[in-house]
């Protein structure tokens, strides 16, 4: 089948995102990196196009220029989606434009900024009906997708509570740092970062997690954010109090400045029959909790799995996967909608995925400004 053509905005010379990306689109096969503005500075965009074997006249020096290029081609030779692997403060300007002008989209989250770019996003996607696919890369493995399913099926019982945490511990050497490192991070500017460090960057991970896994939607959240140290304007730190509707809650705690903690993600749904848990650094286990059985443990590549996490894993049983086959499994889907084939509900987040990413992050954070009180997503 031929290779959709691929172009990214970001992701040049030692960018661990954009580097998963690329890795992503060649583990599914579905894509050819064909060009892309790769850097801010021009020199190095042009260093990174020589590095991957990508012809310069395709290397852009701006996103308008890149659409002005690429739409010159025949159709059939120009780029048809475009990965955004850019800070936070250009997804929604470069988005726009790529959307006005006929690009599919693949983009990393927060989609947005503010609520009101998300919604104007998911508007045009709609108008122009294009493919928006957004990385909540965890979606993509096998055993968050199987739980998916055997929730969808019942087999929990009446859903009674639902917790998911986050803990990274990688910005404690930059806020113990000087002074200067700590504003030049940026997703600790809240001009490029947005409203959120934290809950922006990983809490909101923990958040679709949750609504992916069950079908469910929060309604009302309660945050209690921390910023941790003077000088730091962004939460680095929080608890959030979740409502689903009158007997159901849950809880999601996250975290950048856990000494030591790597990836920690993770998320438990209790239910009145059983219960299931899976944990990020441990993806091939999916563990089924009973109050009278023996914990079970779901791994991939496994006839007892269903269709979306069978489908999922590329490695007979016993051979590890992680991020990049996640990610891979979301760029597997993008394609089969691009493509205008079958796919499944879930194969990848979506445009509406990331409204509802930008209503919780605002949620939390209005809900923490006003001295704590639940607050509507």
């Amino acid at each position: 089948m031929k290779k959709i053509k691929m172009g990214m905005i970001g992701g040049g010379i030692g960018a661990f995102i954009g580097d998963a990306h690329r890795r992503a689109s060649r583990i599914c096969n579905d894509y050819e990196l064909v060009g892309g503005v790769f850097d801010i500075n021009y020199a190095k965009s042009m260093e990174f196009a020589v590095k991957e074997g990508i012809s310069l006249a395709r290397c852009y020096n701006s996103v308008d220029a890149l659409i002005k290029g690429e739409l010159k081609f025949p159709k059939n030779e120009r780029m048809e989606v475009v990965a955004i692997v850019t800070p936070n403060a250009y997804h929604y300007l470069f988005a726009k434009k790529f959307l006005d002008n006929g690009f599919h989209l693949v983009c990393e989250k927060p989609m947005t900024i503010t609520v009101k770019e998300a919604l104007e996003l998911e508007k045009l996607v709609a108008k122009n009906k294009l493919t928006f696919a957004l990385t909540h890369t965890y979606t993509g493995y096998p055993m968050v997708r199987q739980m998916r399913d055997m929730i969808a099926k019942g087999v929990l019982g009446t859903i009674q509570r639902i917790d998911a945490q986050y803990y990274q511990g990688w910005i404690n050497s930059i806020i113990h740092g000087t002074g200067s490192r700590i504003t030049g991070v940026w997703r600790l500017d809240p001009k490029m970062a947005g409203a959120s460090s934290c809950m922006g960057d990983i809490g909101v991970h923990a958040f679709n997690l949750i609504e992916y896994t069950t079908g469910l939607e929060v309604k009302e959240v309660l945050s209690d954010l921390n910023s941790v140290k003077d000088g730091v304007t962004l939460d680095l730190d929080g608890t959030i109090l979740l409502r689903f509707n009158k007997m159901l809650k849950g809880v999601i705690r996250s975290s950048q400045v856990c000494a030591g903690e790597e990836n920690n993600l993770s998320i438990a749904v209790y239910g009145s029959k059983a219960s299931l848990k899976w944990s990020q650094e441990n993806p091939n286990y999916l563990y089924m909790l009973h109050d009278s059985e023996p914990t079970k443990v779901f791994k991939p590549a496994h006839g007892y799995n269903d269709k979306l996490a069978e489908e999922g894993h590329t490695m007979p049983a016993g051979h590890p996967e992680g991020i990049y086959e996640a990610l891979a499994n979301i760029y597997r889907g993008t394609a089969k909608s691009i493509r205008k084939e079958k796919f499944k509900p879930g194969e990848f987040p979506t445009v509406h995925d990331g409204v509802r990413g930008m209503k919780f992050i605002h949620a939390v954070v209005n809900s923490n400004a006003k001295g704590n009180v639940w607050t509507k997503v």
